[in-house]
């Protein structure tokens, strides 16, 4: 049951890749790079990694997708004419593509006739939990060190954007000048 769910999910999620790289406008591009993201997410579920999948889910569907779809957007892209003067790709494209596959068919092979150690159920790696647990004892100063870092930057962003927002003193100073 896990094996027929999991090899669903990585169909849906290379369909969604093939999609993301087929549609012309970018916008259909992103929407199904959400759908290639979710599939991973799916993925990560059923491997038993949850922190994983809420991660997947949050930093990259969520806050970088709408970044990549607030700057297309902000391009304004206009229809694109059709390339015609790199159709001799087109080969070379379809043949690495192949050995792409082939390699791919390689390394399933060889996976399925490797060997398969005995797996420990009780084993809690990945896992929330445990996640927390090795950031708030064995990697706490990491953490701080990175918290630290983060505010850093937003204290930065901000008064660069507030000095950005103000006007200059002598500019005052020459309307103050010209009133007087």
């Amino acid at each position: 049951m896990v094996n027929a769910l999991f090899f669903i999910l990585a169909g849906l999620a290379i369909a969604s890749a093939i999609s993301c790289v087929y549609h012309k406008n970018p916008l259909y591009s992103a929407i199904s790079l959400i759908g290639v993201f979710l599939s991973l997410a799916s993925i990560y579920l059923t491997l038993a990694a949850p922190f994983i999948a809420v991660v997947q889910i949050l930093v990259y569907a969520g806050a970088i997708m709408v970044l990549v779809v607030f700057v297309i957007m902000l391009l304004n892209l206009d229809e694109d004419k059709p390339i015609t003067r790199l159709r001799y790709l087109f080969p070379i494209g379809g043949a690495l593509g192949l050995v792409l596959l082939a390699q791919t068919m390689f390394i399933f092979y060889a996976v399925t006739k490797a060997p398969q150690p005995a797996s420990d159920a009780g084993l809690e790696v990945g896992k929330t939990m445990s996640i927390g647990t090795a950031m708030y004892t064995e990697y706490l100063l990491p953490v701080e060190i990175v918290g630290v870092l983060l505010l850093m930057a937003i204290v930065g962003a901000m008064i660069m954007s507030r000095r950005m927002r103000e006007p200059k003193i002598e500019l005052v100073k020459k309307a103050e000048a010209e009133e007087a």
